[in-house]
Parts: structure tokens; sequence; C-alpha cells
């Protein structure tokens, strides 16, 4: 509820999703970031088959959990370490999606503060 009355009463503050993030990346880390790498090459998931919405970060986990299945067919439940592995990545990769969303949103607010503070000290001159 909180997140939907944020970018309710303001949607210039509220990132948008479908963009690149408009602050530096690196803002904020002195020692950098760890990339994130994708594991599962493009002509693995292809091979496989995979629906556009699971080819992220995760891919490889999911095809080791798929390999898992077709191997162990019909006693799928000797899979379970894979699902787990697979389920385990993909709440990890919401997490730090939600975390990037979170600091978009803090360093918006930050520079609209910063913007009305300077609009007001030009005023004030």
């Amino acid at each position: 509820m909180g997140t939907y009355w944020s970018s309710y009463r303001h949607p210039e503050n509220f990132p948008d999703r479908t963009r690149e993030p408009t602050f530096d990346p690196l803002y904020g880390f002195p020692n950098g970031r760890k990339p994130r790498e994708m594991i599962a090459s493009v002509e693995e998931m292809e091979a496989a088959k995979l629906d556009l919405c699971d080819r992220d970060y995760c891919a490889h986990k999911l095809l080791e959990f798929r390999k898992c299945r077709s191997d162990n067919w019909p006693w799928v439940a000797n899979c379970k370490h894979e699902k787990h592995a697979y389920l385990t990545c993909e709440f990890d990769d919401f997490v730090l999606r939600m975390k990037e969303h979170e600091r978009e949103k803090r360093l918006k607010d930050r520079q609209m503060r910063l913007n009305a503070k300077n609009k007001a000290l030009e005023l004030s001159e």
C-alpha cells in the first residue's frame, strides 16, 4: 500500500521500471559493485525453449531443474534441491530488483529536495 500511495501522490519521483536508471549505478559505491552476469547462454536457452519471461539471471538454475526432472521422471521429488536452488535464486533476484527500485526512488526524492532547496536559496537572494 505504501509504494502504491507514494507513486500516486508523487508520480514524478516514482521510477519507471521499463527504463534504464537515471542515476549512476556506481553512485554511493566507492569500491564498485559486483557485475551481474548471465550464466546461461542464449543458445542454451533457445535449445531448451525457455519462455522469454524465464530468460533471466536464474535461467541456469531453471535449466538444471528441468534437466533433473526429465532425468528422474516420474520421481521428480528427487529434484527438490534443484527446485530449492532455483526458487532461492528467483527470490534473491526479486529482492535485488526491489532494492534497486527503492534506491532509484530515494535518489529521485533527494534530487527533488536539493532542487527545492536551491530554488529557495535563489529566491531569498
